[in-house]
């Protein structure tokens, strides 16, 4: 049973829905995207009798993934959110970050959302837009260079369309930056945790702003100076 379950997730086809029911359930409905995704990815881990591999986890150094980890967060940071995102919302309006408010000056909340967001965020989203999303999509076409490319472009838009609550600059903006994390699980194809630590590293630092109410601050000054 557990062996035509496995089958059952490695189906082009049954991948290709599977990606199609949690976008249309994102648009629609939000949150309801990805926990049917999440729960497609479980019981196919599950299936897979627990095979780190099939989603991008392999032998990796601790260490050297860390600190990697927190360069490529800190880069991705400033590259993005201080480069990108300004011009961005200069066009397309400033980014709905409201559903955050409560995490500002509020030092328990700060807390509990930073765990739910390694959870969540950093392996749960990771785990599933690349490590069972991106990836089966990649193999399915194909498995070369060019295949990842598309996938890592096709999933990162998926990825955005996630975040509508956050608005069109927020699709957008988020977006890219899924995009960098398809790239470098592109770039390290069995190292998954490298994605996603960076993830949660970037997110910490934005979190930690907001919490400090600081996360508009060089933003702004950036846009009045455009």
């Amino acid at each position: 049973m557990r062996t035509k379950i496995h089958a059952f997730f490695l189906n082009p086809i049954v991948v290709i829905l599977i990606i199609l029911i949690s976008s249309l359930l994102t648009y629609f409905t939000g949150g309801l995207g990805y926990i049917f995704g999440m729960l497609a990815a479980l019981i196919a881990f599950w299936a897979s009798r627990f095979k780190w591999s099939e989603f991008g986890i392999e032998k990796f150094n601790w260490a050297k993934t860390i600190f990697r980890a927190i360069i490529l967060a800190v880069a991705v940071f400033l590259v993005i959110d201080f480069l990108v995102q300004p011009v961005i919302e200069q066009y397309f309006g400033t980014i709905d970050l409201s559903a955050l408010d409560g995490i500002r000056g509020n030092l328990v909340s700060y807390l509990i959302f930073i765990v739910f967001m390694w959870v969540v965020a950093a392996f749960g989203e990771e785990f599933l837009y690349r490590g069972f999303f991106m990836k089966r999509l990649a193999e399915i076409m194909g498995d070369t260079d060019r295949t990842w490319l598309i996938s890592a472009l096709l999933i990162s838009a998926l990825f955005g369309m996630a975040h509508l609550y956050q608005g069109l600059s927020g699709v957008i903006t988020t977006g890219l930056i899924g995009f960098v994390f398809s790239v470098i699980f592109y770039r390290n194809r069995k190292n998954l945790v490298l994605a996603m630590l960076t993830h949660g590293f970037y997110d910490m630092i934005g979190i930690t702003l907001i919490f400090l109410d600081k996360d508009r601050y060089l933003i702004d000054l950036i846009q009045n100076a455009i």
